[in-house]
Parts: C-alpha cells; structure tokens; sequence
C-alpha cells in the first residue's frame, strides 16, 4: 500500500481532478416522480368522468324496464354483458343470459321501440393488468440485454485494469511518513551505515557537495550472505532519510508480455523523477540485472534483457536522472551484468559481510532487548559459540532460546537455552540416549573422545569446548570446538592439524576397536574437501607447486555446480596428480593423529568412560585429564578458524534399527550427503585467502 501524506507534486500532464458532486436536491427527484404518479392516477379518473352514475340491473328487471318503455337504448355484447341507457337520461348494466339473447329477445326490444346496438366482447383491460401483461412479456428481452450488458462492462473493466496497470510499478512510497526502523536498530557495520548515509546526506543539502565539484553517486550496491541485514539497512535508510523513498522488488519487473517490465522502469523512474530528490531501493536486484546473453546464446530472455536495457538507460542515459539514487541489494553479484556496475551506475559497491564477534554481541542485544536474561547469560560468551552466523540466524537464536525456556516453563533465558537453541539450530531435535544399542554407544564415545584428544593435543587447533554422545538430527555424538579470536588466514600448520582432527574419531576406532565404522563418513567427506582445497586452491602440495584451479561459483552461495556440471581448467595427468596429493594428505593426517592416540591410549579410555557415564563433558574436563590447563589466550599470530563441528552420521545399515525414527527420505542413503553439508558446511569451510 502507497503511504504519503500529501499528493506528490505535479508532472509534466496536469493532474486530473474529481468533478464536483452532484447537488442534494437531485436526490428527490425519484421520490418525488414515484408521488406524483401514485397521485395522478388516483385522482385523474373521478375529474374525467362526467357520465352520470352506472346502475346495475338485474335480466328481470331489465325486461320489466323493456314493456314499461323505459329503456331507450341498449349495447348487447356477445358475452351477455349489455349496457345502456334509460329514458330519464340513467345508464345501465346488465348481463343478458347468452341462450335467451335469440330473435325473441330482439323482437321484444323492437316492439317496445328500444335501439339495439351489438358489440364483440370489450378486450380493454385496466391500467395496472396492461403494465403486468408488458413486464411479463419484455421482462426475459430486457433481463438478457441487463445481463450482456454487465459482462460486457466487468469484462471491459477487467481488461482495462489488467492492461492499465500492467506497465505500473509496483513500488511503495514513502514520502512523509517514514518507517520505524532506524540506523540505531542496525547493530555494527558501521562503515556500511557511514557510507550510505553519506549518500542520504548528499540528497538533504546537495549544495555542500556542489561548492567542492562533488556529484552524487548514481547507484550503491549492497552485497554479501543472505540474511546479513541488507533490507534492514534500506528500511533504515528510509527511516533516517527526509527524502521520498521508493521500494521495488526486482522480480516484480518480470511478467510474462514483453516490454511489461521496461514500462515499469519507466514508471518508476517517472514517479522518482516527480519527488526529487529520492531514494529507489530495488532489493534482489539480480532478479533483473543478471548478465545479458552472448551472441552465440541458445537461449535468451527478451523481457527481461529488455528490463535491463530500460534500467541502464534510466541510471546513466540521455536524460539523466536527476537528484534520484538507487539502492540495490544482492546476494549473487556474480551474475549481474558488467555494464551495470560500471562507475555512473552503480558507482559504490558496499560489502555486507557476516558479522565480527563484536558485532554479533551488539545483535544479540538488540533481539533480546523485550527477553528477561538470566544472571548467568554472557551475550558475549553467545556469540563467542555463533562464528559464521548472520544477523538473521541470530534472531532465530535468541527466538529459539525463547522457545526452549517457554517448554520448561520458565520467562527468564539462561545460558543453558542459548547452548540447546544453538545445537537445535545447527544438528537438529536432540534425541534421547537410548536409540543407540550399548555396542553402538560405545563405539561413538571412543569416535567423540578420539576427536577430542587429538584437538586438545595439538597445539594449532582449536580448544575444545563441549564433547556430547547424545545423538542430535542425524548426529549420534558431537565435538564442539570454539575459537578464541577471530582470524582470516589460514597457515599450513592449522589446516594440516584440521585434518588430523577431523580423522582423529577413525584413528580412535582402529586404535581401541580394532576397526573402522561408517560413523566417519562425515569426518572423511570433510576431509577430503578441505585436502582438495589445499591442493588445489592453496597450493599447499610440492608436488604441484603454486598453481591454483579453484572451483567456480558464488562467493556467498557456495560453489555453484558440483565437478561433473562444469570443464576442468586442466589435464587428466594433472587430476590424477591431484587425487594421489589429497590422498597423501588425508593419510598422514590419519597416522598423525593415530600416533597421538596410541601413546595416549589411556586417556583415550578415560574420557569414552566419562562420556558413556556423563554422556556430554565439557571442554574444561577433557583438558583436566590430560592435566593441562586450558587455553584461555592465542600467542600473536596464531591462526584460528570459525567454530568446526565435527559430526558423526548414524551407520546407514543401523538406520533401520532404531523404532523412533520413522522410515522416510532421510533414511536413504543418498540422502546423507545432503545432511552432512547442512550441519557442518557453514562452520568448516575456511575462507579463501585474499
């Protein structure tokens, strides 16, 4: 719905105005014409009338009127109905029997010197029966031609409405009336608020700028993850900004008749141009901007390359619009066209990245400002356990803990809430302990205690934070690992004890079980993908050297198509020299932390005892085993990574063992995959090097 508080000022077609309303005394007239007819026709009748009075009589009396030679005149119908009229001047009625109306009737009239007139019967009929007799037989003509009529105006109506406002823009106006949210209730990203205010402040007093030669920027972009608080900031530049503020989606540009999405453009460029100075915001503008199709193309889109030539035009063109600047938001700048984002377009390309440590504390205070915290609550210990995650999954963190406290019965969060709302987020409902057969429960205590030992004892690594068997989603048993500090390099050392943690549950299974399980399906696909991206991206391999092959695709959506959907950039011998580098790899990483776990066998013992009898231990425990302290500072330049979750899947020929988990697409085996990347993809994937 528009909002604006008063009509925007006038274009260049005058603004057409309501006629005025009819006057009061029309509304009369029905009432009125319905008065005077009732009146006419019951007074009309008795002033026409100037015969004297009618007098009915009866056959008897008729005929003695007849030998007495009173009757002067008489009208006989052949109904039997006769009428006439006496000698004194009188008319009469009668009816005369239609067998005794013969030659003997006449000749008795005759005799007495009366004047016989004969008549067909009298068809007239009253007013109200000649009225009831039309309706009755032009009422179906004039029914039909009421009813043609009305659908041929809703049909006309409709099409006009259709076509009238299919080339309107579909945008929301916000010209005095401003929306609530403000740049007080966008926590961080001070830099992106710096700079788009910049930009507000450009359109309130333009004349500072023009003193120094400055012009204002055509276009900013908005561009990072999903969920970073893109649209918020928009919302909160019009709440901040005193200039009219337009909102559009991208994808409402798109419709199925050519030309439709560039009439929008125009339009919406139109109304800008009537409340300069003012503010466009398209969100998703990768809906319409994507990059335009090639001459060689099999295939293109005409509406929505026409949309985007409309747009261009419209930001850097003949007529330059003026005193207007366009917002944009995307997650996928990848795919906008070249021609888009050049300077006098869109000249400022804002990033908006995931959120520091600090910057999620901030969040986390403003979504739990109408929450009661426990004593125990630490915002910054929360979001401390939340790296990687965007303003919008800490909302549902902060909701989630709502809901756990509610389910116990409490109106006070405490740091417990947090902790579950955060493991429900990430590997799903928590289930019980008793799905898992005692062979099967240990067998994840000795997987979880490996992958804690190892991380405890190598040094790079990240400290351990929490150890728990209880099964969650589809993860029989979790080791938690949480970062001191934030980094964003990466050495060898830490990716290379990465591995090694990664495979230390395999290690602690061939150590103390004699063999392995598929519960480390998890931890080698992870492995494995982040070997490859050593080798392949890093170059962190002698044998290939500092070459570098990486994987397409968006920098904030993943890496688009897998390997078989997209040419390798290199030869087969190059790709065989690449398996046999991720192989090696992934072995030493193994026999690294399978030498650790060997000479800390009894270690390893205790803390599958201490899981099996306490089933979740924290990080704190596992470091007083091994009778050192835990760490509580990184020495300069030690690099760390977000938060890794090492996750064990459930066995795929177990998953039909256990009675509470019903039969589905889960439980297939191609399913896994799927899972696997869903829980621990966000945390694992370290980012790519600068």
């Amino acid at each position: 719905m528009t909002k604006q508080a008063e009509p925007p000022p006038p274009g260049d077609k005058p603004t057409p105005t309501a006629p005025p309303p009819p006057p009061a005394w029309r509304h009369w007239l029905w009432p009125l014409a319905i008065l005077l007819a009732v009146g006419m026709w019951t007074v009309l009748p008795g002033i026409r009338s100037t015969e004297p009075p009618k007098m009915d009589l009866t056959y008897s009396k008729f005929l003695a009127d007849v030998d007495t030679g009173k009757v002067k005149t008489v009208t006989i119908k052949t109904d039997g109905k006769s009428s006439g009229t006496l000698t004194n001047g009188h008319r009469f009625t009668t009816v005369v029997p239609v067998q005794l109306a013969g030659d003997q009737l006449l000749n008795r009239l005759e005799k007495n010197k009366v004047a016989v007139t004969a008549s067909p019967p009298s068809t007239s009929a009253s007013f109200g029966s000649q009225v009831l007799s039309w309706i009755l037989l032009l009422g179906p003509f004039l029914l039909i031609i009421w009813f043609w009529r009305r659908l041929s105006k809703g049909a006309a109506g409709h099409m006009q409405g259709m076509l009238g406002g299919v080339g309107k823009s579909k945008a929301k106006v916000f010209d005095a009336e401003r929306p609530e949210t403000t740049f007080v209730d966008v926590a961080g990203y001070e830099g992106a608020k710096a700079e788009i205010a910049e930009v507000v402040d450009f359109l309130r007093r333009p004349e500072r700028y023009r003193r120094a030669g400055a012009m204002a920027p055509r276009g900013v972009l908005m561009v990072g993850p999903p969920g970073t608080g893109k649209t918020l900031l928009a919302r909160a530049v019009a709440g901040e900004a005193d200039v009219p503020f337009l909102s559009v989606a991208g994808s409402s540009f798109v419709e199925m008749y050519v030309g439709v999405g560039a009439a929008r453009v125009r339009d919406l460029f139109a109304e800008a141009r009537k409340r300069a100075p003012a503010i466009i915001f398209v969100d998703e503008i990768d809906a319409l901007g994507g990059r335009r199709a090639g001459g060689g193309a099999m295939v293109s889109n005409d509406e929505r390359e026409q949309t985007l030539n409309q747009l261009l035009s419209e930001m850097d063109g003949f007529e330059g619009a003026e005193g207007i600047v366009v917002l944009a938001a995307t997650n996928r700048p990848e795919v906008l066209d070249p021609a888009l984002l050049r300077p006098g377009r869109f000249d400022r390309q804002v990033t908006i990245p995931l959120p520091t440590l600090a910057e999620r504390t901030a969040i986390l205070a403003v979504h739990c400002q109408d929450k009661q915290l426990g004593k125990d609550t630490d915002l910054g210990v929360v979001a401390r356990g939340t790296p990687g995650f965007s303003g919008a999954d800490l909302a549902n963190l902060a909701n989630e803990a709502a809901i756990v406290a509610v389910r116990d019965g409490r109106e006070v969060l405490t740091a417990d809430d947090f902790d579950q709302a955060r493991d429900r987020i990430l590997l799903g409902r928590r289930e019980g302990s008793n799905v898992l057969l005692p062979a099967e429960k240990q067998a994840v205590a000795v997987h979880e205690a490996g992958h804690a030992l190892v991380a405890a004892l190598s040094e790079h690594a990240d400290p351990v934070a929490k150890v728990t068997i209880l099964p969650a989603g589809q993860a029989l048993g979790v080791t938690q690992q949480l970062p001191l500090v934030e980094r964003h390099l990466y050495g060898e050392d830490y990716l290379t004890q990465t591995l090694a943690v990664r495979l230390g549950g395999r290690a602690a299974e061939l150590v103390e079980l004699g063999q392995g399980s598929t519960g480390a399906a998890n931890d080698l696909a992870g492995a494995t993908e982040l070997a490859t991206k050593m080798v392949r991206e890093f170059g962190l391999s002698p044998a290939l050297g500092p070459v570098g092959y990486p994987q397409g695709g968006s920098v904030f959506l993943g890496s688009g198509g897998g390997p078989g959907l997209s040419s390798r950039p290199f030869a087969e011998a190059t790709q065989a020299a690449i398996d046999a580098e991720v192989a090696r790899l992934v072995r030493e990483a193994e026999q690294q932390a399978t030498e650790l776990l060997t000479t800390h066998r009894e270690h390893l013992r205790q803390l599958a005892a201490l899981l099996l009898e306490q089933e979740t231990v924290d990080g704190a425990s596992v470091y007083r085993l091994l009778g050192a302290e835990p760490p509580s500072d990184h020495p300069v330049g030690t690099t760390v990574a977000p938060r890794r979750v090492s996750v064990d899947k459930q066995p795929a020929a177990h998953r039909s063992d256990r009675t509470d988990t019903p039969p589905g697409p889960a439980a297939r085996p191609e399913a896994a995959p799927r899972a696997r990347r869903s829980l621990a993809g966000r945390p694992t994937r370290p980012p790519k090097e600068s």
